[in-house]
């Protein structure tokens, strides 16, 4: 099987990093629309799912340019089972190790975690290019 080109992969990190945005983006107005009614436990929850399940059918379609199957949306919440962990343990390096500042610690580790979150994505939804 041929290498991947970069140019291919530059492509996918870009998409990768706008649905992430739109994904938020959505995130935030169903919260906020859904707060309006329930609680706010209960509108995280189900804008964080609803926004999940988009984001997969976005990454699957434009990041990936793949099927989307039922055994890759089972395990699509491992991207952000990854990034939860690497932000936690970023915010965590950033404050708790070098004390800077807790207001800008999640965007920094947040953006940090961009990359093991797109290793874990690719993994699932394209497991044909992680492996050449």
């Amino acid at each position: 099987m041929p290498m991947p080109t970069a140019r291919p992969i530059r492509r996918q990190i870009l998409t990768f990093a706008v649905v992430g945005v739109i994904n938020t983006a959505t995130y935030y107005g169903l919260y906020l629309l859904f707060l309006i009614s329930l609680p706010y436990l209960g509108a995280h929850v189900l804008a964080f799912l609803l926004s999940m399940t988009g984001s997969f059918f976005l990454n699957a379609r434009f990041t990936y340019r793949t099927r989307p199957t039922l055994r890759k949306f089972l395990l699509f919440p491992l991207t952000n089972a990854v990034n939860f962990l690497t932000t936690t343990a970023g915010v965590y390096v950033i404050v708790g190790v070098l004390h800077e500042g807790s207001r800008l610690a999640p965007l920094v580790a947040s953006a940090a975690a961009i990359p093991a979150t797109f290793l874990v994505s690719r993994r699932i939804m394209a497991p044909r290019m992680s492996a050449a």
